[in-house]
């Protein structure tokens, strides 16, 4: 597994526990170590999804990262989603 693919997996890892904690607030609004955990995660979060933003180009195409250097990064290859390593991952199951 290469940088690029880590740090994906962590910024998913994250956003997984973000969801989880979020569901869980929507039933345990006042639960304080809960709302805690949740602002640590998304502060953690931000800061992964900025590090891949500068070093790979964003994740997403509108509102949500700087376009770093002189061009339209969004558009240079490959997209999170079309990483080779998805189709190698694929490849190596046994079924």
């Amino acid at each position: 597994m290469n940088d690029r693919q880590e740090l994906l997996d962590q910024i998913r890892a994250i956003e997984f526990m973000i969801l989880e904690l979020n569901l869980y607030l929507d039933t345990h609004p006042h639960d304080i170590r809960a709302l805690k955990e949740y602002n640590v995660h998304t502060q953690q979060l931000t800061a992964l999804k900025s590090q891949y933003d500068k070093q790979y180009g964003p994740l997403s195409n509108f509102g949500t990262a700087l376009n770093h250097g002189a061009t339209w990064r969004w558009l240079e290859e490959p997209w999170p989603w079309e990483q080779d390593y998805w189709m190698e991952d694929a490849r190596n199951v046994d079924l």
